[in-house]
């Protein structure tokens, strides 16, 4: 059945996309007269609406996007898979019986099936049957693209202009989690790192588990003992079916959460060849040896931040006409080594300005800065593969979301809550509805308590310029 299901998106999408420029060729709205659009009729409506998904605190992002589309495009549940997002790739909202259903791999067919940039309606299988719908995908430079699909409430057809603006606001908010997961706070990128860790384990004990069980069921069907053949034979294809699709989600899950080497140098030497396109400075990227072998997206992303900041403070200096960079493999570490032929008096310190030494300590790396007079500068970044090994205790810390960090952060630091809402470019009644529930999360009764129990488990961060994520 998920292989009939497979066939089916796949020729749904060609029929949705040939069906959409029919559409195109009639004003916007014909022959749905029903169709409502309220809160969108207006350029201040409509970004009204983008600062409300925009506002929405990570776990709230898909209901209140479910909120905020339901008179655009009417719809009963929505789902999505992102190569954005290393918490979790896939998700969905909407009643239970129906979200519970949809798989990863369901959404990874019609990912295929629907491009970057064009919205496409049609039938898809969904929780197991085909159902109307509606997708939009957005791929990023540097990303590895999301999917938004919603679940329609009925089957007629939706004029262009919904989708182009449902298109968009996909766009920006795809974009926008981009932007924040390579820019993330290094305690961002440490429990994001930690989370895609913890998900790749549950993976694989779910694997091995369901695997054994199919087995076992495999075992006793194939024997020849059994009377109704014709039972057993279909028995057997439906589990080897479900052994398929258990391997094959896992193998998706783990190319959404990491990248091959190659692919991530690629992108690597796209951000900053055009740093040198005016320059006579030689730029030497040789590919990593081993090409194939997959990083983690947190490590891949600070990867390429420790290069890119690395080269920015190396252009600055005077005298300079070579830069080296490469990615080596050693033993269970990535090596990041960035090397130039300038004066040789760079510090440790010309990199804080980036805050690179942060973002690497955040995910258990080490960065080295070894210059020598007259000879030239070497950066070597070194990043762990595997995921850091648990702590003896629980993180006191660990029910706080990212903004919740930042303010802690802050507090710890000794600011008010003006200086606080300055620092991270929000308003003081949102400082104060933060701090409340910082209060209520850690189970404390004061701002000194709170900023206490921060210095015992490690902040405020050993930053030198503070800025917002």
């Amino acid at each position: 059945m998920a292989n009939h299901g497979a066939g089916d998106g796949a020729g749904s999408a060609a029929t949705g996309h040939a069906r959409a420029g029919n559409a195109a060729q009639a004003p916007d709205g014909a022959g749905h007269p029903g169709h409502r659009q309220r809160g969108w009729e207006r350029p201040e409506d409509v970004l009204a609406q983008v600062v409300a998904v925009l506002g929405a605190p990570r776990p709230q992002l898909l209901p209140r996007l479910s909120g905020v589309l339901a008179d655009l495009v009417p719809h009963t549940a929505l789902a999505q898979l992102s190569g954005v997002c290393t918490y979790s790739p896939a998700l969905a909202h909407g009643p239970t019986e129906l979200t519970g259903q949809i798989t990863t791999r369901e959404l990874a067919r019609l990912a295929e099936a629907v491009a970057p940039g064009l919205p496409w309606q049609g039938e898809a299988v969904l929780a197991g049957r085909p159902r109307s719908a509606v997708a939009v995908s957005a791929a990023p430079p540097g990303s590895n693209g999301a999917l938004l699909v919603l679940v329609r409430t009925g089957g007629e057809r939706l004029p262009d202009q919904p989708l182009a603006v449902l298109q968009q606001l996909w766009e920006l908010l795809v974009t926008h989690s981009h932007h924040r997961a390579v820019d993330a706070a290094p305690a961002y990128a440490a429990t994001s790192r930690a989370s895609a860790g913890a998900r790749a384990r549950a993976i694989a004990e779910l694997s091995g588990a369901h695997a054994s069980a199919l087995s076992a069921i495999l075992a006793p069907l194939r024997s020849a003992a059994l009377d109704d053949a014709t039972a057993r034979r279909s028995a057997t294809e439906l589990a080897v079916g479900a052994l398929l699709d258990l391997r094959a989600g896992a193998d998706l899950d783990r190319e959404l959460s990491e990248e091959p080497a190659a692919t991530a140098f690629a992108r690597l030497a796209d951000e900053i060849r055009p740093l040198l396109r005016h320059s006579p400075v030689r730029l030497d990227l040789p590919a990593p040896a081993a090409g194939g072998r997959s990083l983690p997206a947190e490590i891949a992303h600070t990867a390429r931040a420790a290069v890119r900041s690395a080269v920015l403070t190396m252009m600055e200096q005077d005298g300079l006409t070579r830069l080296h960079v490469s990615w080596q493999f050693v033993a269970d570490v990535l090596r990041v080594v960035v090397r130039d032929d300038g004066p040789g008096l760079l510090g440790a310190d010309t990199l804080a300005v980036h805050r690179t030494a942060d973002r690497i300590t955040a995910v258990g790396g080490r960065l080295a800065v070894d210059a020598v007079p007259g000879w030239g500068t070497t950066v070597t970044v070194d990043l762990p593969l595997s995921a850091p090994a648990a702590t003896g205790g629980p993180d006191p810390l660990e029910g706080l979301q990212p903004r919740e960090l930042e303010v802690l952060d802050q507090l710890a630091r000794g600011r008010r809550n003006r200086e606080i809402a300055g620092a991270l470019l929000i308003s003081e009644s949102t400082v104060k509805f933060h701090v409340a529930n910082i209060l209520g999360k850690l189970g404390v009764t004061s701002r000194g308590e709170a900023a206490a129990l921060a210095h015992r488990a490690g902040l405020p961060a050993p930053t030198g310029l503070y800025a917002a994520s």
